[in-house]
This record gives C-alpha cells, sequence and structure tokens, in this order.
C-alpha cells in the first residue's frame, strides 16, 4: 500500500533538512524510508547539486546509490557529475560514480568529463579561477582532508572556491573509462605533491592507477625512475613498489620475486636517506635472503628515517634473528631517537616468549622518557608469555602515570596475569568515556573477573 502524500512530503522535508547539514547518516535514513532521491532543495536543483557544492561525498554517495541521477542536465547546461570534476574532489567524483561508471555513462559524456577534469589540471586552480571570476592577485590557500585517507588544496578566489585534485580526477576518470595515460604522465602529476607526508590526492592516486599496471612496459619505464636525478621521483617509485607489494596479498599474487630483487638491489646503493627509508618500507613487505645483512648495513645509519625501517629488516616472520641481528636490535632500542625506540618497542612483541636480554630492553623502554615508547613497550611485555616478578612490578608502576592510556596498559598487563591487584588497576584507570566500549585492554578486566569468580558464582558481571 502507498505511502500517504503527506508521509512523503515530510520525508522530503527530511532529506532536504539532512542534505543541507550535511549529515550523511540522516539521508541514509531518509532515504531507507522511502524519500526520493531526486528531490528538489530551495533554489530548485536536485539535492544532489547541494552535495557537490558542499563537497560533501558521503552524503552524494548516499544519494547517488539510491538513484539520484548525476547526469540530469541542469538549467546551465551541466550535470550534477560535470560540477562534481569542477570542484576538484575526487572522493565527491568516485563517491557518485559507484559501480561500473564506464557502462553507464555514454562515451560523448565520458570524454566531456575527462576533457573537463584535463582542463582544469593542465590550467591550474589558479589561473582557471582568474578566468572565471575576472580577479586578480593572489589566491588563498588552505589544506584540507578529502576523505578519510587524503588531503588537498582548497583554492580560492573571487568567491569562488575549488580543490586542487583535478590531477586525481583526471587519474580516476581514466581509470574508470578504461583509459591508461602514459607512466611518465602519471609520474609528472604525483611528484610535485610529495610534501609534506604524501598524503595529497594527486600523489596518492597516481602512485594506486601505477601500482595496478602490470604490463612490461609499465615494469620498465617505472624502475627507469631508480636514476632520477631528483630524489622525488626516487620516492614517488618507492611509494608505488610498497603499494603494489601491499596489493600482491589481496590479489594472492605470486610475481613477486622480481620487485623484491630489484628493491634489494636499490637498497644497497640508494644514496638519499628520504628515498631509502621509503625502499626499506617496500622492500621489507616480503622476505628476502638478503634483508638480514641490508639491515646490518644500515643500523648506524646517520639519518633515523633509515633506523627506524631497519628493525623490519632484522626480525625475520619465523625464525629468531641471528646473534649478530639481536645485537643490533638491542643497540636499536637504546637508540637517541625516539621514533626508532619506539618501532623497537613494537617489534619487541612478536616472540611472546623473550630471552632475558630483550625483557630488559623492554623493561628499560618501559621507562623511557617518550609516553608512546612507554606504552607500546608495555603492550609489548603484557602480550608476552613473560610471568617475572620484574615485568610484573613495571605493569604496576604504570599505575601512578599521569598518562590514562598508560594506565590502562598497566591494568591490561595486570589482567592477562590474573593479578589479584587488577581490580584496583582498573579503578586507578578511572572512567574512560567513549570510543573504549570494544578495546581489548578494556574487556580483559571482564575475563578476568570471569575466570576469577568465587565457585558457584553466577549473575552477569558489573564491568
Amino acid at each position: 500500500m502507498a505511502a500517504p502524500q503527506y508521509d512523503l512530503d515530510d520525508l522530503d522535508d527530511r532529506l532536504v533538512s539532512a542534505v543541507s547539514t550535511k549529515d550523511p547518516d540522516a539521508v541514509r535514513e531518509c532515504l531507507g524510508d522511502g524519500a526520493d532521491p531526486n528531490t528538489s532543495g530551495p533554489d530548485g536543483l536536485p539535492l544532489l547539486c547541494a552535495a557537490v557544492a558542499g563537497f560533501d561525498h558521503e552524503t552524494a554517495g548516499a544519494l547517488t546509490e539510491a538513484g539520484a541521477d548525476f547526469g540530469a542536465e541542469l538549467p546551465d547546461g551541466t550535470t550534477p557529475l560535470l560540477r562534481a570534476v569542477d570542484l576538484g574532489s575526487p572522493a565527491l567524483v568516485g563517491a557518485m560514480l559507484g559501480r561500473d561508471s564506464r557502462l553507464r555513462i555514454a562515451e560523448a559524456d565520458q570524454q566531456r568529463l575527462l576533457d573537463l577534469a584535463r582542463h582544469w589540471y593542465e590550467t591550474g586552480e589558479a589561473e582557471e579561477l582568474r578566468r572565471r571570476t575576472g580577479a586578480s592577485g593572489p589566491v588563498t590557500r588552505r589544506l584540507t582532508a578529502d576523505d578519510e585517507y587524503t588531503d588537498v588544496e582548497e583554492v580560492s578566489l573571487g568567491g569562488l572556491t575549488v580543490r586542487a585534485g583535478h590531477g586525481s580526477v583526471l587519474t580516476l576518470l581514466e581509470r574508470e573509462f578504461g583509459v591508461q595515460a602514459p607512466v611518465a604522465e602519471l609520474v609528472a602529476r604525483a611528484v610535485p605533491y610529495a610534501e609534506p607526508d604524501e598524503m595529497h590526492v594527486n600523489w596518492s592516486d597516481a602512485r594506486g592507477a601505477l601500482a595496478l599496471r602490470r604490463s612490461p612496459q609499465d615494469w620498465s619505464a617505472l624502475t627507469a625512475l631508480r636514476h632520477h636525478p631528483d630524489p622525488v621521483h626516487r620516492r614517488f617509485l618507492a611509494s608505488v613498489l610498497w603499494s603494489r607489494n601491499s596489493l600482491a596479498g589481496i590479489q594472492d599474487r605470486q610475481d613477486t620475486g622480481q620487485e623484491v630483487e630489484f628493491l634489494a638491489m636499490w637498497a644497497r646503493d640508494e644514496p638519499d636517506a628520504q628515498v631509502l627509508a621509503r625502499v626499506l618500507v617496500a622492500y621489507t613487505c616480503d622476505d628476502h635472503e638478503d634483508q638480514e645483512a641490508i639491515g646490518l648495513r644500515y643500523a648506524d645509519h646517520p639519518d633515523p628515517l633509515v633506523r627506524r625501517e631497519v628493525p623490519y629488516c632484522l626480525i625475520p616472520w619465523q625464525t629468531p634473528p641471528s646473534e649478530a641481528a639481536t645485537a643490533a636490535l638491542l643497540a636499536l632500542a637504546r637508540d637517541p631517537d625516539s621514533g626508532v625506540r619506539l618501532n623497537m618497542a613494537q617489534l619487541f612483541a612478536q616472540p611472546r616468549d623473550l630471552t632475558p636480554s630483550i625483557r630488559e630492553a623492554l623493561l628499560a623502554l618501559v621507562r623511557d622518557p617518550d609516553p608512546d615508547v612507554r606504552g607500546r613497550a608495555a603492550g609489548s611485555l603484557a602480550c608476552s608469555h613473560d610471568r617475572t616478578a620484574d615485568v610484573t612490578e613495571a605493569f604496576v608502576a604504570l599505575l601512578d602515570e599521569e598518562d590514562q592510556i598508560l594506565r590502562l596498559e598497566g591494568a591490561f598487563g595486570l589482567a592477562v596475569r590474573d593479578d589479584p591487584r587488577t581490580d584496583h588497576a582498573y579503578e586507578r584507570v578511572g572512567p574512560l568515556g567513549p570510543g573504549f566500549e570494544h578495546d581489548h585492554r578494556v574487556s580483559a578486566h571482564w575475563h578476568y573477573r570471569r575466570r576469577n569468580r568465587p565457585t558457584g558464582a553466577g549473575g552477569p558481571l558489573d564491568v
């Protein structure tokens, strides 16, 4: 039976309100209740246009998934999807395209989208904004998150704002529409955006596109970057190879041997510390017979970025480290760089049965000046099989820390050891607030009390 008209009107009004307040959960609820995804807003345009104008990729994705027409012709001759491409947000464009876009969009419309993205990319956001607005002077830029994982600049001039992700949008559209850009062009889209942290959408999406390329010609063009005079180009190559190795497990690929050998050779002679660190990150995604030798080669490297990656070379996946590797690891646990010590504090958790020397190293790291190192070392000790008194007392000492998370690590270490001071330890932790409902350190208290209930006791545990 059809819903009464006033109910539908109310639903659509709720949908308008949810879109205007950028509440994607409320949008999905309204759509699930039957609201029309093609509802018009107060300006007479489809609500999808409001989501696009607000860079609200989650709402735009929810609307298009529910059937909103991203190809609807608007009074100015554009479409909602064209407007999204215009604004330069790959998260927005990707959310609207959904699956099988190549089958759902006519070839002429595909070309129009590609041409618009390429025009912005080749012209540049600042120049195109000057052309459109007639305004002169400098643009304003601010870094913002495009989605959960990537950043992009918002560029504003003359009352218009776009995002500087048109290179990424072009890469995304090419992948969706079966267009294969030359390797050199994808590299050129990425390398201007390496700084500060390789999280820019143009870097990230070019890297992802190249990680999927498998032809011998692509491999040859990529590996030629190893000898590029610009370290950023070499760093980009290392980043692409890391992505390829990360995808290998997901795609169940068995052809990674060539890449690991290439990385091993590269690791031996890369002169730039930042690039070398990235090479080691990619190299240690797989086991290789030379990893220990390469790790020992760089154990005392002057740059901490390199030393932070050395432990991953020295701790094998399935066998204990050699005597030489163990000595190097223990030295790295005393490294002046807190980032190196942090990695050591985590990696020492891999062998659950601690040797006396590793136990002493972790006990020293639990007293480290850096609270992050202390917390990571406490987590490693807690998960180990070590039940010595020194380790237990280290957990007790953490209960006096000002940092609540460190107190929680201490309580967790006592709980998994069934220490009688556990209840008091969790009292010392104090209320944790939202976000810890499923934390393993919190649930450890419940399991402790369940294991240690008096014989015959029943009823729920109030934890």
